[in-house]
């Protein structure tokens, strides 16, 4: 018999269709009463995929006796009890690596579309009023200071980006990190008062919620520009808003949120924030890579050998 899945979020119709092929799959999010889905196949289910942001909460985990593995489609594990996944010996794996690149071209674009006003830029052309008036200067990117807050994968990578842009780069991190050309500066408040741009790469969790917090983003300053491409949790959002709202933070590129979907009214029109639905990853290149890394691991353990890329 075909092992059954429990899928909490959608893939890519290609991986469906895979995970279809090899698996007896249970579609969470297509459930009109969830709870009841649960209780109704969850003495059955031995897997689990989803993605970074949804993870599995210990309710959902729970509710699977013969659960063994969870393969997050994704590398955020913030949403997973890894504590609880030890305990039950509850395999946890993650896609590293594949998404890199794109999550890093994404800041980097984020960067350049607050500097520059690339959307404002738009939105003036589109209703016309070149026709009218002159759009207002922007700002300059090449050769400015950028700050990093945590240097792993996505943070080594924009930073490579970044050079080619001319920036001097610093970065927050731990500790300092083995080879890394840059200045480390242990002192988060301090690396955002030496930065115009402050990259947000930190992994979330308990240990990173709110670290970017009022102080931080006073110390960034009215010229500076925050970008987050990691977790929403990261940020103090309420304090980011008012901080934006009062001009005491000059913009922002915002790719994740606190409670997403929901994101903040009071950032839907202001002109010197570019808002991003939670893309960093989303490319069709390394959406594939990535379901097929998902698929790989599930298949591994299933055959009985170790997952490639586990966690726990």
């Amino acid at each position: 018999m075909k092992p059954h899945v429990l899928l909490i979020e959608p893939m890519m119709p290609e991986a469906e269709a895979q995970l279809d092929a090899a698996y007896c799959v249970h579609r969470l999010f297509t459930a009109h009463d969830r709870a009841a889905l649960l209780a109704a196949i969850g003495s059955s289910v031995r897997a689990i995929v989803t993605g970074g942001a949804h993870g599995a909460n210990n309710e959902i985990v729970d509710a699977l006796p013969r659960l063994e593995i969870i393969a997050i489609n994704g590398i955020g594990t913030d949403a997973v009890d890894l504590e609880r996944a030890r305990a039950r010996s509850v395999r946890v794996t993650t896609t590293p690596d594949v998404l890199t690149e794109d999550v890093a071209d994404l800041a980097l674009g984020l960067m350049l579309a607050t500097s520059r006003r690339i959307c404002v830029a738009d939105r003036f052309v589109r209703t016309g009023g070149w026709l009218h008036e002159h759009l207002p200067l922007a700002a300059k990117m090449s050769g400015k200071r950028l700050g990093i807050l945590g240097l792993d994968h996505v943070g080594r990578a924009v930073a490579r980006r970044a050079e080619g842009f001319g920036m001097r780069i610093a970065y927050c991190d731990r500790h300092p990190v083995a080879g890394a050309a840059y200045r480390f500066q242990p002192d988060l408040e301090q690396l955002a008062k030496d930065s115009d741009f402050l990259v947000v790469a930190a992994s979330g969790g308990p240990a990173t919620r709110g670290l970017v917090s009022r102080p931080v983003l006073n110390a960034l300053g009215p010229a500076g520009v925050l970008i987050n491409v990691a977790r929403g949790s990261v940020v103090d959002e309420p304090a980011l808003v008012a901080a934006l709202a009062e001009r005491r933070l000059g913009g922002a590129g915002l790719d994740v949120f606190a409670h997403e979907p929901d994101v903040p009214r009071a950032l839907w029109d202001m002109d010197n924030v570019v808002l991003q639905p939670h893309q960093g990853s989303a490319t069709v290149e390394t959406r594939r890579a990535m379901a097929d890394l998902v698929l790989v691991n599930l298949a591994a353990h299933f055959a009985g050998r170790e997952p490639v890329t586990p966690i726990v």
